[in-house]
């Protein structure tokens, strides 16, 4: 049984972060993700990390998840140690906002598996320090890893207890997983879980800001939430739908029509909230 329902920043992209936290707790959902953005576009508005922090606990909203910088996977030099400085860095905020859970989209490139491992493995001893789990996302238009599979081998050659699978539905469906596919996933190695549908036509290859609420698209999500090892799933589940079309509406309008779809479309299967 999960914790219950979290709304991802990104699905309210073009709305301040203050008016986010309103709007989450004004219609109804348990909790909120964060992004690595949310505290770089503050930081560019003049605002330290610290009154970020701030905002967010004084909303009284819990913190599902916060992202960390991707990239880590393959970079090299100075660039490298930028990015495991800003994944420390992220490790600490979530501490900061009592949120056990960080994530990382996967690297968009090619690169050798073992070397991703090492780096899987480096970046998990980070989380571990903290006390916090990575959880990392495959990316359906991402040219290697880009699938459940592809993602669970190099999970599985890192073997790191500090890191394990985030499956969001929108790349699962866009990769052509098959639900079934979900019962060879032991209940550890599922971190995260973010939610959003797959548009039944007009998919474009590399683009995937077309998500929609659930119940809208050709995710079968009764399916997927069904099979045991999903079920046995105990953290939130963030709705990352980042939507232009949606963007463009009244944002309060949205999360509230986006929340009443989840709710419909789980309807039958166990529920937190």
């Amino acid at each position: 049984m999960w914790k219950g329902l979290a709304l991802h920043t990104w699905t309210l992209d073009t709305t301040p972060l203050a008016e986010v936290l309103r709007i989450t707790r004004a219609a109804g959902w348990d909790a909120i993700e964060l992004r690595r953005l949310d505290f770089q576009r503050a930081a560019a508005r003049g605002h330290s990390a610290h009154e970020v922090l701030d905002l967010v606990t004084r909303s009284g909203l819990p913190v599902a998840c916060v992202g960390v910088e991707m990239g880590w996977m393959f970079a090299e030099g100075a660039e490298r140690r930028r990015i495991l400085e800003a994944f420390d860095e992220s490790c600490r905020w979530a501490v900061g906002l009592e949120c056990t859970t960080v994530m990382s989209p996967v690297d968009r490139g090619r690169g050798p598996v073992d070397r991703a491992a090492r780096s899987l493995r480096e970046v998990g001893d980070i989380a571990a320090r903290h006390g916090v789990r990575l959880a990392l996302e495959f990316n359906s238009q991402a040219e290697q890893f880009n699938t459940l599979a592809a993602v669970r081998e190099v999970l599985a050659q890192a073997a790191h207890a500090h890191c394990g699978v985030l499956l969001d539905t929108y790349h699962f469906g866009r990769s052509g997983g098959d639900p079934a596919e979900l019962d060879r996933l032991s209940p550890d190695e599922i971190v995260y879980i973010q939610f959003s549908d797959v548009p039944r036509a007009g998919l474009e290859p590399g683009r995937a800001l077309d998500r929609l609420p659930p119940g809208q698209g050709s995710v079968p999500f009764r399916a997927i939430f069904r099979r045991p090892p999903v079920a046995a799933y105990a953290g939130y589940l963030s709705y990352e739908a980042p939507n232009p079309a949606a963007w463009a509406r009244d944002p309060e309008a949205a999360a509230r029509e986006a929340l009443a779809a989840t709710r419909a479309a789980f309807a039958d299967v166990p529920a937190g909230s």
